[in-house]
Formats: C-alpha cells, sequence, structure tokens
C-alpha cells in the first residue's frame, strides 16, 4: 500500500480461492401479534392478508440483502421460500426463510434478510389493529455447503424443522476399514515430516472410517507400493487413500502403481478432482489423481502437498460412501 494512502478499515471477505458449492442455509424467526392473533390467522387485517404480504416480503428480502448489509456478497439466488407458520399453542407465527444456490460463499445472510422482512412486513400489516407488537429470536437454523459442510444451531431444530427441511451432512463412513500410504523419497529418509497423510487420516477418522493413527510412508517406488496395496488389499481393506506420485515428475509413479492391481478404472474421481481443485489453481490441471477398484477396494491417488490432500477430502467426501457401496456391489 502506498504510504499517502488510508489504511482500509472495511473490504468484502475474498472468496476468489474458494470452490463453487452448493451452498443452502434456513434462518428463523417469531412474529407476537397479542390481542391480533384472530386478524392474522383469519386473514382479517384491513391492509390486506398479512401472512401472505409476509412471505412476498420474505422473499424480496432475500433477493435484495446485499443492497441492505454492506460487505455482503451479491449471489445469483436459484430458490427462496419463505413459510409463515402459525402456532397456536404459543400465539406467535413462525417465520421460515430458505435460501440456496450455487456459490464461493454461503446464503446465510439472504435467508436471515428474508426473514427480518417478512417479520416487518407482519408488524407493518397488524400495528393498526394492535400496536403492541413484538417480533425476534431471529436465528440461523442451519447452513450447508461449502468447506464445513453442515453446521446445526446449538438451540437445535424440532422434528417437523428436521423433517420438513432434510438437512445433508457428508454420508459418514462408519464400519469401513481404510488406509494411507504416504508416497515420498524424502519423507520415507527423514528428511521432512509428513504434513499430507495425517491430514487424511484425520479427516477419514472424522468420517467415522476404521483407519490407523498414523499414515504409512513408502519411496517413490512403484513396485514397493503395488506389494503394498495387494496385502491391503487381501485384508479386505474398503478404502486406500496415497498422498503423493500424481505429478509428472520422473519418479511420480503412483498412477502406474494402481494400474498394476486395478480390476478397474474410475477415471471420473480424476476428472471430478482436477475439474473442482482447478478452481483453487489453474496448475491442478496437470495432476494426475487417479482411482481404481480392485475386487472390494476403493483406491484413490492424490497429490502429495497438504494443501491439495486437504481440498481433494472436501471434494471427495460426498461421493466416498456411495461409491464404497456402488464397490460393494449395491445398486444405485
Amino acid at each position: 500500500m502506498p504510504e499517502s494512502q488510508e489504511p482500509v478499515h472495511f473490504h468484502m471477505a475474498d472468496v476468489r480461492n474458494k470452490r463453487i458449492t452448493a451452498r443452502r442455509a434456513v434462518a428463523v424467526g417469531e412474529f407476537a401479534p397479542g390481542q391480533a392473533w384472530d386478524d392474522v390467522v383469519q386473514h382479517r387485517l384491513p391492509k390486506g392478508d398479512a401472512l401472505t404480504m409476509a412471505e412476498l416480503a420474505g422473499l424480496q428480502g432475500a433477493k435484495r440483502a446485499t443492497e441492505l448489509i454492506p460487505l455482503c456478497h451479491p449471489l445469483p439466488l436459484e430458490f427462496v421460500e419463505v413459510h409463515c407458520v402459525p402456532v397456536a399453542e404459543r400465539r406467535v407465527i413462525r417465520v421460515y426463510c430458505e435460501a440456496a444456490t450455487h456459490a464461493r460463499t454461503g446464503v446465510e445472510m439472504e435467508a436471515l434478510a428474508g426473514v427480518n422482512a417478512a417479520l416487518l412486513t407482519l408488524y407493518d400489516l397488524t400495528k393498526p389493529v394492535f400496536p403492541a407488537l413484538s417480533f425476534g429470536n431471529v436465528r440461523l437454523l442451519f447452513k450447508e455447503g461449502g468447506k464445513k459442510g453442515l453446521w446445526v444451531h446449538p438451540e437445535g431444530m424440532t422434528d417437523a424443522e428436521h423433517a420438513h427441511y432434510q438437512p445433508r451432512a457428508v454420508p459418514g463412513l462408519q464400519g469401513i476399514s481404510a488406509a494411507v500410504i504416504t508416497l515420498s523419497d524424502r519423507a520415507s529418509q527423514g528428511v521432512y515430516a509428513d504434513k499430507s497423510g495425517p491430514i487424511l487420516v484425520e479427516r477419514l477418522q472424522a468420517l467415522g472410517a476404521d483407519v490407523p493413527g498414523s499414515a504409512e510412508i513408502l519411496p517413490d517406488d512403484p513396485a514397493r507400493l503395488v506389494t503394498r496395496l495387494r496385502e491391503l488389499i487381501a485384508a479386505d481393506t474398503r478404502l486406500v487413500l496415497c498422498t503423493g506420485g500424481t505429478g509428472i515428475g520422473p519418479r511420480d509413479r503412483t498412477p502406474e502403481a494402481l494400474a498394476e492391481i486395478a480390476d478397474r478404472g474410475l477415471s471420473g474421481i480424476g476428472e471430478m478432482f482436477r475439474a473442482e481443485s482447478s478452481q483453487h489453481t489453474v496448475l491442478a490441471w496437470i495432476s494426475r489423481a487417479t482411482a481404481v477398484q480392485a475386487r472390494n477396494t476403493l483406491v484413490i491417488a492424490l497429490p502429495g502437498s497438504s494443501r491439495a490432500v486437504a481440498q481433494g477430502m472436501d471434494i471427495l467426501a460426498p461421493i466416498l460412501a456411495h461409491t464404497l457401496q456402488m464397490v460393494a456391489g449395491a445398486s444405485h
């Protein structure tokens, strides 16, 4: 920054290096009409049907969130739905706004803006009948997508909310035996510590897989990798993740080793990895990341950098459980 310039105090979050993923968020809030309860729920307010108008206003509020919130990214919303649900036992109107898109950042603010616009509209249409109104308890119910996947508010959701919105977490790998192999001459010689293997172990454990507490480290030797993979396949290990040896250097031979033990290749997994990773770096297109099926074992070869394997797990995690079911012979 030139010395003559003042420091920048505000800026939009930089999302240029994030992947475009499916994003969804649901927000909720409550309106208390007090003595005007019957007028609201029976659609007899002087200005008109408050519930229907609030739902329309909520749609408009979600679409205009970026105009009201200075640092909110403008997003091409693909879906918005607002519901006003009377809760008779508490005499409140519970307002929900669901927003969804494919983007580099989430749609929480759009969902919250939709709820607030609907609540303000309920207030505006009801105040001629009974001015002592209140609204609040606005919060995000849950959000999906991006690096962190599913997040649910600590206050939780009711059974009805869960059944209606069906928040989708990344499918787990409970009961799946897995192994991680790092391919690196220097790491195997102790020149530097393996950083990629532990990331894969941690991510697999987080998904519930049965994986040893540390990665195996082998040199960039395809013959040794083939021998180890055959041992793991014979032991009925369901998933093997390899890191390293997928580049175009003279010692990068991991894809060739996988070809030796493969019953069939799963080229789409490598193609998906390159396509999704290219949103982070154009160098993804020279990666030879690949996947194969050997009997009932799925073997995936990822690049050797810690950043690439972390991004690779973000990309692969949503499809691993289903792919393993297919490898085991399950129907679609």
